[in-house]
C-alpha cells in the first residue's frame, strides 16, 4: 500500500477518533459531511444537472468506503498494537493479513466502480478537480482538529 493511499486513511481514523470523544460519532460524522458537501459544492461548481446525479453516487461511494475503513479496518488496526501483535500466531497473523488485503482490494474495486460512474457524468477535470477538493477538504479537518488540539 502507497503513502499516499495510507495518508487519508489514516487522516480518516484520526479524525473519527478525535470526534468520537462524547460518544456521539453519528451526530459528528453528520456533522462533518455536510461540512463536506458544503465545501465540495462550493469547490466544484457542479450545474444543477452534474449536481443531481454526482450526489447520489457520491454519497453511495462515501457511505460503503466510511463501512469499509471505520468498521473492517479499525478493527483490523486494533488489533495491530504492540502487544497484540507479539502475541498474535502465525496462524492468527496471516489470517488477519489476508483480512485486511481483501478489505484492500474491496476499497480498491469500490474506487473503480466509482470512477467509472463519476466518468458517465462529470469531465476529466471536473473529476481531477474533485480529488483536489478532498484532498484540501481533508487537510482543512486536520487542521482544525490541531487547533481544537491545541486548544485543550
Amino acid at each position: 500500500m502507497k503513502i499516499k493511499n495510507i495518508l487519508p486513511l489514516l487522516l480518516f481514523l484520526t479524525s473519527f477518533s478525535f470526534f468520537a470523544q462524547n460518544g456521539k460519532i453519528d451526530e459528528k460524522r453528520e456533522k462533518i459531511k455536510a461540512f463536506k458537501v458544503s465545501f465540495l459544492t462550493t469547490e466544484l461548481e457542479l450545474t444543477s444537472t452534474e449536481a443531481e446525479k454526482f450526489w447520489p453516487i457520491y454519497n453511495a461511494y462515501d457511505d460503503k468506503q466510511f463501512d469499509l475503513k471505520h468498521l473492517k479496518m479499525k478493527t483490523y488496526l486494533r488489533k495491530l498494537n504492540d502487544d497484540n501483535i507479539n502475541n498474535l500466531s502465525e496462524k492468527e497473523a496471516v489470517t488477519l493479513l489476508s483480512q485486511i488485503e481483501s478489505t484492500d482490494k474491496e476499497l480498491y474495486s469500490l474506487r473503480e466502480k466509482y470512477m467509472a460512474n463519476l466518468k458517465k457524468i462529470l469531465s476529466a477535470k471536473k473529476i481531477l478537480k474533485l480529488k483536489k477538493s478532498e484532498d484540501d477538504f481533508n487537510r482543512k479537518l486536520l487542521q482544525q482538529y490541531r487547533d481544537k488540539a491545541g486548544k485543550d
